[in-house]
This record gives C-alpha cells, structure tokens and sequence, in this order.
C-alpha cells in the first residue's frame, strides 16, 4: 500500500537567528512526519504494542533550498530497503505553495526489542510500508537523487548491473535485454531530462550524470555494480570509472567510444541545441532514427523504428539540450583505458553508422584483458535490433564474473 503524504507547518520557533527553518528542527520534522504517516495506519503504537523499538542506525540529510516560517511542507516517504530486522526509507520535503523539492533524507533502521538485540520487523509496519519494493519486479520507481525524482526500473534478484541509455534515448531501450537476464538484479535509470525523469532547465554535464548515478545507487543500498553503458552511457561509464571506481564492479561499453568531440563535432552539437531551443525536439525522429538503426532493420523492423521514435521525440526540450552540451565538453577519455582494471566487455554493431567499427576494435584492444564481441546486423542499438545475440554475449561475460 501507499503511504500517505503528512503536511507540516513550519513554525518560528522551528527557525534560526536569520529566519530560516534550522537543520535539526527540519530532521524532528522528517520524524514528526513519520509517525504521524503510522498513525494514519496501522498505529503509532505498532512498534510498541510489540515490544520493539525502531533504532535509528544512518542518516543522510540533503537540504536543497531554505525553508521559512509560515510555509507548509509535504513529507512523502517511500520504503527503499526492507530487510528480516531492518528496514530503510527515504523521505522528501517539497514546499506546498511553489511544489519545489526543499530537503530529501535517507534513514535506515534496526528493530531492537527489550533487550536491545535485533528482533523481526513487527508484520503489521512491513505490510503498511509495503515490505521489499525491490523484488516487484519491472515496476517502474521514481526515486529522489540530488535533488531530482529519477524513473527507474528495478528486476530481479541477484549481483547488481546497472544499465545506462545513451542519446536522446531512455531506460525502455534495455527492456528486451533485462527480460533475459534472469539471476542478477537489473537496474535500469532515465537520466536526469529524459525519458520519466525530472529535467532541470540547467546542471547537465557528464560528471552531474554520475553523480547521479552514484545516489542512486546508495538509494538502492548497492555498494557495487556491474556498469552496462551504451553510447552517452559509455561516456558515462568512463566518468564512474574516473571518480568512483570503488562501486564499479565490472565494465560493458556498447556502441560507445573513448575520444571526445573534435572542433567539428561540438559545432554540430551547437547547432542541434540552438534547433531543439528555437523547434522542440519533433525534428529528431527524422535526423537520428536513421543513423541510430542499421538501414536493415529500418527496412524490416518497424516495431523497433516505432519504439526508437518514441525515445528520441519522448524527452524534453531541457534534457535534449542539456544532454547535447554534456556531450560536447565530456573529457577526452583514450589516456583512461590502459588504466582500467576491471573485468570489461566493449561490444559493437557490425553495421553502426556512428562508431566505426575499427574505433571499437581499437578501444577493446587499449583495455587491458578485455573482451570483445561484434553484433552482426545490429546498428548503434544492439539491445534492441538484436536482442538475442545481445543477450547471449552479455550473459557470458555477467558468468565470466560469478
């Protein structure tokens, strides 16, 4: 079941000296908002009629914009984690009168009974937060990172593998292949402006896009992951690999390169974000659907040129452009691919009109032990023009690990 929103006040003896809602008052209201969210279910009293007590063990707090007296708050909290004795929630504070997000916060907790030891979760808490999110499996998720609600889609059980689209696509672009990768839990995010993600009309860079990436993973409580990328995603992939190599657990470049824009390409990057500014992004089907897809499967798979449509036409302006400018000043990334030393797989389309097929070739071989594989008759969409030789070359690798 949903839990309920709690709206709050904020009061002026919550403030500080210079009016502004003070950072302990903002944590006694995410409790406040707690407890009266199970008032309104199953009680209150849930945790104390059985003997146990929810011990706060971690709190991470992220105060996003100033709070002031007089203003009125909607707390809304989701379960993220839910385990035998413990449980983790994420709550979010978003200002009533402008709906902008004002606070999030993650807390996790442990159930202690009487004699201070972990006991079970009382049955009646774990049904009224809607016990274990994770294992509803392909459920789409909006989770709050850094300030923005991601969508995310969230399957199965198993070591963590985490799916980055690439441009101007979103996180449906994985579906055919998570379908077949039973065993391992597939994680698969809209970036930040596009697909179901909030878009910010600023703060697009590919660090930003990590960055991102990296809270969400704490949200789901997963420590380290295998990084799928494919295109931008690759792009994406380099950047965790640069600032946050302890949470990658293994590598898969698809259809992506290591160099960054020439003089040449970050001018047509120019000229795309000054169209998609003065026309939307309706001219995108048109200018990408046949460079993004072999000229085969064009020809002989419109579902797939229909679905491809739909994700470049699908974002807003915002995103599109803001992912186009992330791309054009990403760092060169060639000097990086000696150093990686995790277990990685570089796939590319045996007929990609973006990236030469030697490039791919030439990445693979600067990488350390890595693997490579060709997807005969795929374009730049390997997922989706040929899934099934898609899957069986990422489940080898994903084996290759355990």
């Amino acid at each position: 079941m949903a839990v309920s929103p709690v709206e709050l006040s904020v009061y002026p003896d919550d403030c500080d000296a210079f009016g502004h809602l003070n950072q302990a008052s903002l944590l006694t209201l995410f409790e406040r908002a707690r407890w009266e969210a199970l008032s309104a279910g199953p009680g209150a009293d849930a945790f104390q009629k059985n003997g146990v007590w929810p011990a706060l063990r971690k709190a991470t707090v992220e105060y996003l914009q100033q709070v002031f007296p007089g203003e009125r708050l909607r707390f809304d909290l989701v379960l993220t984690h839910h385990g035998h004795t413990s449980f983790a929630v994420r709550q979010s504070a978003r200002k009533i009168d402008s709906d902008t997000l004002a606070a999030t916060a993650d807390f996790v907790f442990v159930c202690v009974g009487r004699e201070g030891r972990p006991v079970q979760v009382p049955p009646e808490v774990s049904r009224f937060l809607g016990a274990r999110p994770r294992r509803r499996s392909g459920a789409t998720q909006r989770v709050s990172v850094r300030g923005l609600a991601l969508a995310v889609d969230v399957t199965g059980d198993g070591p963590p593998v985490l799916f980055v689209h690439g441009f101007p696509l979103d996180r449906t672009l994985w579906r055919p292949l998570m379908a077949t990768l039973t065993g391992w839990r597939r994680i698969a995010p809209d970036l930040r402006g596009m697909g179901l993600s909030d878009a910010p009309e600023a703060g697009y860079t590919i660090a930003a896009y990590a960055d991102d990436l990296v809270a969400l993973l704490d949200a789901l409580h997963v420590d380290r992951a295998i990084v799928c990328g494919l295109s931008m995603g690759g792009y994406i992939a380099f950047d965790l690999l640069r600032r946050h190599s302890n949470r990658i657990q293994g590598l898969i470049l698809a259809n992506t390169r290591a160099g960054a824009d020439d003089a040449e390409g970050r001018a047509r990057r120019d000229a795309m974000i000054a169209r998609v500014r003065r026309d939307g992004t309706g001219f995108l089907k048109e200018d990408m659907v046949p460079k993004l897809l072999a000229a085969t499967s064009v020809q002989t798979m419109p579902d797939v040129v229909r679905q491809v449509s739909a994700m470049v036409t699908g974002s807003p302006p915002d995103g599109i452009a803001g992912a186009l400018a992330a791309m054009r000043d990403r760092p060169d990334s060639i000097d990086l691919l000696p150093q990686i030393a995790v277990p990685t797989l570089v796939v590319a389309g045996s007929d990609d009109q973006l990236i030469p097929l030697a490039e791919s070739r030439a990445m693979a071989s600067a990488i350390p032990h890595a693997h490579f594989a060709v997807i005969p008759a795929a374009g730049h969409l390997a997922p989706l023009e040929q899934p099934v030789n898609m899957s069986r070359v990422v489940r080898e690798f994903l084996e290759s690990l355990l």
